[in-house]
């Protein structure tokens, strides 16, 4: 039961790394702070990794009802942190779109067309 407590104790600590990560990267997100999403994206994979391995030493039905609760926590702060994501990639898509559709505008001043007496051209 000693061993199992101590694998506990690393997991948590593992969760506590993790879920700092993710506030970090949910609040620069929210205030538009500048991020390096590699960096961080970088240390939530070698997150997950470092879980994983010690998972591996958990016996799953000797959770207890702490490790349970930090791990809901996790799941609760990894979904928000996914939606500010999803939020953040959806508006460096629109805003992707205005300025590629600003520099198509600018490529033509209207004086030529894209078709010529109804045959477009290959552009």
């Amino acid at each position: 039961m000693r061993e199992f407590n101590t694998v506990e104790a690393v997991l948590i600590q593992a969760i506590n790394r993790l879920e700092g990560i993710l506030a970090g990267e949910t609040e620069a997100l929210r205030s538009g702070r500048r991020i390096d999403l590699s960096e961080v994206t970088n240390c939530k994979n070698q997150s997950l990794l470092e879980m994983t391995r010690i998972s591996r030493g958990l016996d799953p039905s000797a959770v207890t009802p702490v490790l349970r609760e930090r791990l809901g926590t996790l799941k609760s702060r990894l979904e928000e942190n996914s939606r500010v994501l999803s939020l953040h990639m959806e508006a460096a898509s629109e805003i992707s779109g205005i300025i590629a559709q600003s520099l198509k505008d600018a490529e033509s001043d209207g004086t030529y067309g894209s078709s010529v007496n109804g045959v477009k051209s290959g552009r």
